[in-house]
């Protein structure tokens, strides 16, 4: 009877030994293939341009913020700098914030930039942990603007605006961040002697100190294939704005209108391009927080990483 009892309780013991080792594999496997799912496919990628949520960014900078991280967001684009600070943070505060989200801050609009402040303003972009100086059109009183026609152009010279791209360059250099410049459709419109204001620009800035930010929706805008400028000026091209162009030519979430961004991003290498930011200046009744969401959806169905 007490063998019996013993041989029953041992085969109990073996029963329960091999279902314990199952159990462990089967978890095992299903945490390996978790880890890997993770790996795969990070929840997190691609920059935003600020401007494109600027009102929210005015009234409440850090929900936005956090809305942009949830959006799935991995870094941004300041476009807003007044008396020292980003959206009214220091540049210490807005770089720790961001970090508390897991973001980071790519570049920054310094459209206000001139002789007298460029200084502080690099030393500012600098601390506030952003490695791009981005000039978004003719500084220093070049850039015009007609608003009945909505049309945009530069006043004095194209070598005047070279001086000030090589000048502000070597400034950025020497602090330790990069200078780019961004373009709307003007500068590849020939003017009225034939100079294209992009083409002196890529021709007359060093290389060294100067490269540029593409934007798409206007490279398209003015009638150029971005594949042209890919191929005569390589690696020239630091940055992205990617933005779609609707049937009326206006402003449209990426991957939603006509723009053949998966042809674009097929010579990413050959533009020289380290990081792209999405950005739609106007939404056209359609809440910018979902048209952000509606354009990351985008970049993941194209293939932007």
């Amino acid at each position: 009877m007490k063998k019996h009892f013993n041989l029953t309780l041992s085969l109990v013991f073996l029963v329960a030994i091999g279902f314990t080792s199952c159990s462990s594999k089967t978890s095992t496997e299903d945490s390996t293939e978790t880890m890997e799912a993770v790996v795969a496919e990070p929840s997190s990628f691609g920059g935003l341009a600020l401007y494109t949520v600027r009102d929210s960014m005015a009234s409440n900078p850090k929900a936005t913020l956090q809305a942009v991280a949830d959006a799935g967001y991995a870094y941004v684009e300041a476009a807003n700098y007044a008396d020292g600070k980003f959206y009214g943070m220091t540049p210490s505060e807005f770089k720790s914030y961001l970090e508390s989200l897991g973001m980071t801050a790519k570049s920054a609009h310094m459209g206000m930039v001139n002789m007298e402040n460029a200084d502080q303003l690099i030393a500012d972009v600098k601390a506030a942990g952003i490695e791009y100086f981005v000039i978004p059109v003719p500084p220093m009183g070049m850039f015009t603007f007609n608003p009945e026609t909505r049309s945009m152009g530069m006043k004095g010279t194209p070598d005047e605006l070279v001086n000030i791209m090589n000048t502000l360059g070597e400034k950025c250099n020497q602090a330790g961040i990069n200078l780019l410049y961004h373009n709307h459709d003007f500068e590849f419109k020939a003017m009225d002697d034939g100079t294209i204001i992009e083409d002196l620009l890529l021709e007359k800035c060093n290389p060294e100190f100067v490269n540029f930010q593409m934007d798409l929706f206007w490279v398209t805008k003015a009638g150029v294939d971005p594949l042209t400028y890919f191929e005569k000026y390589p690696g020239r091209f630091k940055a992205w704005h990617v933005k779609d162009m609707n049937q009326e030519g206006n402003f449209a979430p990426v991957n939603t209108g006509s723009i053949d961004f998966a042809r674009i991003l097929a010579e990413k290498d050959q533009s020289g391009m380290e990081f792209y930011l999405v950005e739609q200046d106007q939404t056209f009744g359609l809440d910018p927080m979902e048209a952000i969401q509606i354009s990351h959806d985008g970049l993941k169905e194209i293939g932007f990483k």
